[in-house]
């Protein structure tokens, strides 16, 4: 009796030895599966890899643009406030602070000859983003016109200008960013 009594221990025992192998293995193949994930797929997601393309045809990665603040600015030919301060904004392009760049992109969806016309017409002499499917940019289209964004080395926005804005409220907020120093004005 007390023979059988062992051998039906011994196959419980080996059961359960079974039961915690297979146990063991789904464990690590769990633990390999997680840190696969952050080793290989969750860096990916991580990066800026948010393309466009300029009306003269150059494109941008932001995974490029990492070392810049990136000025945008959106506007439309029948928005009068955005027109009234396309002549700071050009003002403001031709003065760049290092490491700054700045775009405009027209808030309704244009043909690049549609853009260029436009660009002649309303003398726009800043570089225009060409809105495509493939345009992803780090901010919502806006709901109010004009809108500036400053997007920062990091690739989020780091600042939101609603209204018509000047090179020099521009160039005061980008220095107080970079300085990490914020004031509020009226």
């Amino acid at each position: 009796m007390s023979s059988s009594r062992n051998e039906y221990k011994g196959v419980c025992v080996n059961k359960l030895v079974k039961k915690l192998g297979v146990l063991a293995l789904l464990l690590c193949a769990g633990v390999a599966g997680v840190m696969s994930y952050q080793l290989l797929i969750a860096p990916q997601q991580n990066k800026i890899q948010h393309d466009f393309r300029i009306l003269s045809g150059q494109k941008y990665t932001w995974g490029d643009l990492t070392e810049h603040w990136v000025v945008i600015n959106y506007f439309a030919p029948w928005c009068a406030p955005c027109l009234r301060e396309m002549p700071e904004l050009n003002a403001f392009n031709r003065q760049l602070p290092e490491n700054t760049l700045l775009f405009a992109i027209n808030y309704d969806r244009k043909s690049e000859s549609d853009l260029n016309e436009m660009a002649e017409k309303f003398n726009i002499h800043i570089p225009i983003i060409v809105a495509e499917d493939s345009t992803v940019l780090p901010m919502q289209k806006p709901s109010y016109l004009p809108a500036t964004f400053i997007i920062g080395p990091d690739g989020k926005v780091a600042d939101t200008i609603m209204g018509e804005v000047t090179s020099k409220e521009i160039k005061r907020r980008l220095t107080e960013m970079q300085s990490g120093v914020v004031t509020i004005s009226k």
